[in-house]
This record gives C-alpha cells, sequence and structure tokens, in this order.
C-alpha cells in the first residue's frame, strides 16, 4: 500500500501577525515530524518564510528546529520538496546539500498514479498587476546584489518592514479566483496533469476542473491546514 503524500504551503514564518495561531512554528515542526517514516512526499508550495535572502556564510538562527525536521523528514526516506514563493524566492544551496530538501520554482510529480504539478500561484493572476511589476523589481540582477550587501540583520530588518506594509495592503485586495481556476486548468491540459496544487491566495479548497482538480491548502497563519493525498484522492484537513 502507498504511503499518503502531504502538501501544505504559505507559512509565512518569522511573523507573528496580529490573530496568528500562538506557536504555530512549533505547530508546524511537531506535524513535520509526525510524518517521519508514514509520507511518501512532503511539498511546501511556496512562502515557508516571510522572508528568505541566502547569504553565503548566514543562515536564520531562528529556525534551527525547523530544519532539524526537514532534514530528519528526509532522513527517514520522505521526499521533501520546497516551492519558492514570492516571499521567499531567493534560496541558494543550503536546502538542498545541508537538509536534502529539493527547491523548485514548479514541479510534476507522479503520485500515486496521478501526475501532480505544483507552484506557488504568484504572478499567475491576470489582475495583479502590481505584484508583477514588483518582482520584476526584486528579481533585477543588480538589486538582488546590491541587498546581499547589506549586513543580514539589517537586511532581514528592512525585509520585514517591507512585509509589514505589503501585508495591510493585501488585505484588502480581492481574490479573483476564477484566474487562478482559469490558469490551474490550463497547465493541467498543458503539462498533461490531473491534479494542480497552489497556494499564494491563502484561500483553502479543492475545486473540479474541466480538464482536472485544482487545490490549495490554504495558509498557516490564522487556520492552518494541509491537503493529504491518499489512494490518489485529496482531502482537506484543518488542525
Amino acid at each position: 500500500m502507498e504511503k499518503p503524500a502531504y502538501f501544505l504551503s504559505d507559512a509565512h514564518l518569522g511573523i507573528d501577525p496580529p490573530g496568528a495561531v500562538p506557536d504555530r512554528e512549533k505547530k508546524l515542526i511537531d506535524l513535520l515530524l509526525s510524518w517521519r517514516g508514514s509520507a511518501s512526499h512532503v511539498v511546501i508550495v511556496g512562502d515557508l518564510f516571510e522572508f528568505w535572502y541566502e547569504y553565503d556564510y548566514y543562515v536564520s538562527r531562528d529556525h534551527q528546529a525547523l530544519f532539524f525536521a526537514l532534514s530528519a523528514l528526509v532522513q527517514s526516506g520522505t521526499e521533501v520538496h520546497l516551492l519558492q514563493g514570492n516571499h521567499d524566492f531567493s534560496y541558494g544551496d543550503f536546502f538542498p546539500k545541508a537538509l536534502g530538501v529539493q527547491v523548485h520554482k514548479d514541479l510534476i510529480l507522479e503520485i500515486q498514479g496521478k501526475r501532480v504539478y505544483f507552484r506557488h500561484g504568484d504572478g499567475v493572476a491576470k489582475s495583479d498587476h502590481g505584484y508583477r511589476i514588483l518582482r520584476r523589481i526584486l528579481d533585477f540582477p543588480l538589486n538582488r546584489w546590491l541587498f546581499k550587501q547589506l549586513h543580514p540583520d539589517w537586511g532581514m530588518a528592512l525585509a520585514k518592514f517591507v512585509g509589514r506594509n505589503s501585508r495591510k495592503y493585501g488585505e484588502d485586495r480581492e481574490i479573483k479566483m476564477d484566474e487562478y481556476l482559469g490558469w490551474a486548468d490550463g497547465v493541467m491540459a498543458r503539462e498533461h496533469c490531473d491534479i494542480c496544487i497552489h497556494g499564494h491566495h491563502h484561500l483553502s479548497g479543492i475545486w473540479q476542473t474541466e480538464h482536472g482538480v485544482a487545490a490549495s491548502a490554504g495558509e498557516w497563519i490564522k487556520r492552518p491546514a494541509f491537503l493529504r493525498m491518499e489512494k490518489g484522492g485529496l482531502n482537506l484537513v484543518s488542525i
């Protein structure tokens, strides 16, 4: 019998906004450790951190227990994947080399006889014009090099300041699910996939589209949840 697979997204670890679940990083760590030896795959579908920028000789000390949990999962035989989100798109080689966690922008896996496509989902909504422009600025090589020249403490403080303000802006933004579902349906048709797992908008759900099933685990801030895949089907589990 095949082991179940688990998918989650948008933990935004490193901040505790108003209404956040207490000790949510510890709850996530405990959940990851509970899957040791019993999960075939664990896929974190972007924005695991509120901010991540990988320096050559610096790794945030705030998440050491999380790093241990991810490494323990890998050592137990679970295939662990981490997708880039819009808050943590600057991964280097720390996760693959130190922890055995594979990092991707998007990903296709064969799980339980299904072909599953994963992507965080930032920038796929056509109405999200502001973010598309901002991402081009952040991804510009010169800007990334300039940011790297900052002391890590200063860089983290600046990133958290920007994140707080962008979060306030995002709270009032309308989520147009039809755009996300239309994108997911097109991806499944183009990539010949049965399932599309995404995140970014923080809404949880499982939706049937013309070419397959689109699903999102929601977020791990105020309403922690994850997707469980077993016997080729998906279930949404709330904590």
